[in-house]
C-alpha cells in the first residue's frame, strides 16, 4: 500500500514538473518573438526588423504607385490642332513631336501599330529630365527601367546591346540624363519607321481632309 502511494506521488510530482517546463517553454517563445532579431530561426510577425522592413517595402510601393499615378496621361491636353499644324507635321517629325497635338495623334497611330511603349518611354525621359530632386530622379529612373527596358516587361522597347550596357552603367548612380542614349535611338526608330507610315495612314488623312474642309461648313 505504501508503495502504491510512492509511485503515484512520483507521477504526480513527474507530470507537475512537465506542466512547469511546458510553461517556461512558451515563455521563452514569447519573449524571443518580441525582442527577435533578424537572424531568428522563427519568421514570427512579432520580429521588430521584419516589421521595419515590411514597413520600408510598402512605403516604397506607395511611392512608386504614386509616381506612376502622376506619369505620363493616355491623352495629352492641348488645343485643337490647326490646319497649318498638320501640314507642319507632315514637313517634319520634329514638329510633330514637339506639340501636344501632334503626339497625340502619333500615339493613336501607333496604338494601332501596338508600338505605342516606344513613345511612352521617349515622354518618359522627358519627363525625368525636368526632376531635380534627388530621390525623385532614382525613383522615376527605376521605374522607367522596369517598364521600359527590362526584358520582363511588356513594354520593353527595342534597344542594341550596347545602349542596354550605357544604361546598366548609368543605373549605378541615376540621374536626368540616364537614358538620353536610348531615347535618341527610340526617337530616331520612330522617325523613320514610324513617322513614314503615319503620313500615310488614315488618321493623318482623314484629320487633314476635315480640317480642309471645315471652312467650308461654317
Amino acid at each position: 500500500m505504501g508503495s502504491e502511494r510512492m509511485e503515484m506521488r512520483k507521477r504526480q510530482m513527474s507530470v507537475h514538473q512537465e506542466a512547469v517546463s511546458a510553461t517556461q517553454a512558451q515563455q521563452g517563445v514569447g519573449n524571443r518573438g518580441s525582442n527577435a532579431c533578424c537572424f531568428c530561426w522563427c519568421c514570427c510577425c512579432s520580429c521588430s526588423c521584419l516589421t521595419v522592413r515590411n514597413q520600408d517595402d510598402e512605403r516604397t510601393r506607395r511611392s512608386s504607385n504614386e509616381i506612376r499615378g502622376h506619369g505620363i496621361p493616355n491623352w495629352e491636353e492641348s488645343p485643337s490642332p490647326t490646319l497649318e499644324d498638320v501640314y507642319s507635321w507632315g514637313q517634319s517629325f520634329d514638329k510633330l513631336m514637339t506639340t501636344p497635338a501632334g503626339r497625340n495623334a502619333f500615339r493613336e497611330f501607333l496604338r494601332t501599330e501596338f508600338s505605342e511603349e516606344n513613345m511612352l518611354f521617349w515622354m518618359a525621359c522627358e519627363e525625368l529630365k525636368k526632376e531635380a530632386s534627388k530621390n525623385v530622379i532614382e525613383e522615376k529612373a527605376r521605374l522607367i527601367y522596369e517598364d521600359y527596358i527590362s526584358i520582363l516587361s511588356p513594354k520593353e522597347v527595342s534597344l542594341d546591346s550596347r545602349v542596354r550596357e550605357v544604361i546598366n552603367r548609368n543605373m549605378l548612380e541615376p540621374s536626368q540624363r540616364t537614358f538620353d542614349d536610348a531615347q535618341l535611338q527610340i526617337y530616331t526608330l520612330m522617325h523613320r519607321d514610324s513617322y513614314p507610315r503615319f503620313m500615310n495612314s488614315a488618321i493623318y488623312k482623314n484629320l487633314l481632309q476635315t480640317l480642309s474642309e471645315s471652312p467650308a461648313d461654317s
